[in-house]
């Protein structure tokens, strides 16, 4: 019977395997660890209050300040209050960031138990 010789493989050779075995199992392995962190946060219940408006799902006018007027100066002691357009007269705009729901987004969900 013939014998089965070895390969004769260099250093470069076997680093090269080792480095393509590693990539696949890191090219599988961090969508899969990815996939499975998002479905158990979505198991988990959302009521983290929104940070920017506090949980009220509403954040205050910049431009009044809350105020629901602005103060329009029109030169020398001349001044004019008006209706904020930004707001119309409100005083507040829904939070952009979680659309008046007061709830923090799934996306900015945090836990602290997760950095523990």
């Amino acid at each position: 019977y013939p014998s089965i010789k070895a390969l004769d493989l260099d250093q470069n050779t076997v680093v090269a395997i080792s480095v393509g075995f590693a990539s696949v199992a890191l090219g599988i392995g961090i969508p899969v660890f990815y996939e499975t962190q998002i479905d158990n946060a979505a198991k988990r219940d959302n009521t983290q209050p929104c940070f920017p408006c506090n949980g009220s799902g509403a954040q205050k006018c910049r431009f009044c300040m809350g105020n629901g007027i602005v103060m329009v100066e029109l030169g020398g002691d001349e001044k004019e209050t008006s209706r904020c357009i930004n707001c119309d007269g409100a005083g507040s705009l829904t939070c952009t960031t979680c659309q008046g729901s007061g709830i923090q987004p799934r996306y900015l969900d945090r836990r602290y138990e997760d950095f523990c």
